[in-house]
């Protein structure tokens, strides 16, 4: 009897079970249904706002065209002008600023500009860093890489006796032009021009010694990170510093050095020039100006954008 009584129990109990099971898929089924059929009413509603939004800018395109008053009907299909592309060109320029975007394509075209650059003294050894193509083979970059900064200490092995930059992955010999009082490192003389002797088919940078370096501007960093090639680094301005500097949130990795700092539209703003010691995030950007230019003819210089925008 007793044998009997507990497989009834287990019966029961496995029917329970498999009752509870079924409530639950059930319950889940319906759930899922009742998700779907929201989410279906949510498109439907976007759908038709969409609709609504599209006809009323249609019809206000047609209350917008001059039509004369001789009772002639117009034509209830309005022909697609050039406003809305415009305005959605507008819309994705103003996207990109707000952002801080660059186009893809713009960030590969300006990689092409720039080089890597090793300098070789005394002794043979060699140091690497970055330098920035200006065309008519001038390039710019930075004083501490192409000048022994420490030879007033009397340290004559540590004198530049080459510069070489890497173009197509052939090494040239280049010489050094004009460059800026510096006597040492991060300091806003810390820049120079050095020259290649052949014609080169690399694009040249446009300059903008206009750029503000406003807070939270976005900016762009190409430069020889670690001496593998070139990279690209983003960030934001941080602050001005007393000596002519700027701080900024952007990698400030080995080799970046004479690297260029672009701005949105892709024109050379300014260099990076050092990093905090131990913190590789924190660096020190020295902004073009016109004097760094000086020995360089023919510089494309983009100064035109602050008198149209005064106008």
């Amino acid at each position: 009897m007793s044998v009997r009584r507990s497989i009834a129990y287990a019966g029961l109990t496995f029917s329970l079970a498999a009752l509870a099971f079924s409530f639950g898929s059930w319950s889940a089924q319906r759930s899922i249904a009742q998700q779907l059929a929201s989410n279906d009413a949510r498109v439907s509603a976007l759908r038709d706002d969409m609709a609504r939004a599209i006809l009323q800018m249609r019809q206000a395109e047609t209350a917008a065209t001059p039509s004369g008053t001789n009772g002639r009907r117009q034509p209830e299909v309005v022909p697609a002008g050039g406003a809305q592309p415009a305005l959605v060109e507008e819309i994705k320029r103003q996207l990109q600023s707000e952002m801080g975007l660059m186009p893809v394509r713009l960030l590969r075209d300006r990689k092409e500009s720039f080089v890597e650059l090793n300098a070789y003294d005394a002794t043979g050894k060699s140091s690497y860093g970055t330098a920035g193509y200006l065309g008519n083979g001038y390039f710019v970059t930075v004083k501490h890489a192409v000048v022994a900064l420490d030879d007033e200490d009397g340290r004559e092995g540590h004198k530049i006796t080459a510069i070489k930059v890497r173009v197509h992955g052939r090494d040239i010999t280049a010489r050094l032009i004009d460059a800026g009082d510096a006597d040492v490192e991060v300091h806003s003389g810390d820049w120079a021009i050095i020259r290649v002797s052949q014609n080169l088919d690399l694009p040249p940078l446009r300059v903008n010694t206009t750029f503000g370096y406003d807070f939270a501007d976005p900016i762009f960093r190409l430069g020889n990170d670690y001496s593998k090639g070139i990279i690209l680094s983003t960030g934001y301005v941080g602050q001005r510093t007393p000596n002519g500097l700027v701080t900024a949130l952007t990698d400030g990795h080995p080799g970046v050095s004479g690297g260029g700092v672009l701005d949105q539209d892709g024109d050379l703003v300014g260099i990076p020039i050092g990093r905090m010691q131990g913190d590789y995030r924190f660096s020190f950007i020295l902004p073009v100006r016109g004097e760094m230019f000086r020995k360089v003819p023919g510089v494309s210089i983009a100064e035109a954008k602050v008198a149209s925008a005064t106008n």
